[in-house]
């Protein structure tokens, strides 16, 4: 059913674009990148158990360092359709805990041009997945197992609103600039970290 609502929130975010067009929706070109981003996010806490009675609580948060990209296909003066992925790690935690969330999906946003800078929203659907390593000691540089960490590995449905801007440098390249907020409408945990992200980097286009 969730799936189903997040379809539909995409379809009506193309019909509104749509109804906004003053002409017809034709194919005007396309346009992709890469981008580095980074921000901060921020989980619930949660609690940890070694099985026999001992554990505790941890919390991931920090700044995010990542990398991605996205590919836009361009239908009138204001709809772009098209695709993007990501991947983006957080250490945290006093040993150096490391977590990694990686995803992908549609997308759909509207995007006015004033001169040079064009400003654009929009949201991206899809899944994607999440690895966390929480470590609760020092390492050692050596081959022997170490007992007190834990690891999660689960997989998600996620939804991504973001607005940014671009700046025009030539025909065929624009400075990008982007945050959105990831969340995880269906199969979130507790350690899955929700905030802002910030984008930058540049984008080609072929018209």
């Amino acid at each position: 059913m969730k799936r189903i609502l997040l379809l539909l929130l995409l379809a009506f975010i193309s019909l509104k674009v749509m109804n906004a067009q003053s002409g017809k929706l034709s194919f005007k070109g396309y346009s992709g990148g890469m981008m580095l981003h980074t921000g901060y996010v921020s989980g619930s806490a949660f609690a940890y158990s070694d099985g026999v009675g001992n554990g505790g609580t941890a919390r991931v948060s920090g700044m995010p360092v990542g990398i991605g990209g996205a590919v836009r296909f361009h239908f009138g003066e204001h709809l772009r359709v098209g695709s993007e992925g990501y991947s983006s790690s957080v250490y945290h935690g006093k040993y150096g805990s490391h977590y990694n969330v990686s995803w992908g999906g549609l997308l759909a946003d509207y995007v006015r041009e004033f001169g040079k800078i064009s400003v654009f929203a929009g949201a991206t659907a899809g899944g994607g997945g999440v690895k966390n390593l929480l470590l609760f000691d020092d390492g050692h540089d050596d081959f022997i197992l170490e007992n007190r960490s834990l690891y999660r590995k689960y997989t998600i449905m996620v939804l991504s609103p973001f607005l940014g801007m671009e700046y025009r440098l030539s025909d065929k390249l624009r400075l990008v600039l982007k945050a959105d907020y990831l969340t995880a409408p269906v199969g979130r945990q507790d350690d899955f970290a929700t905030g802002i992200r910030i984008y930058f980097g540049m984008s080609f286009y072929k018209m």
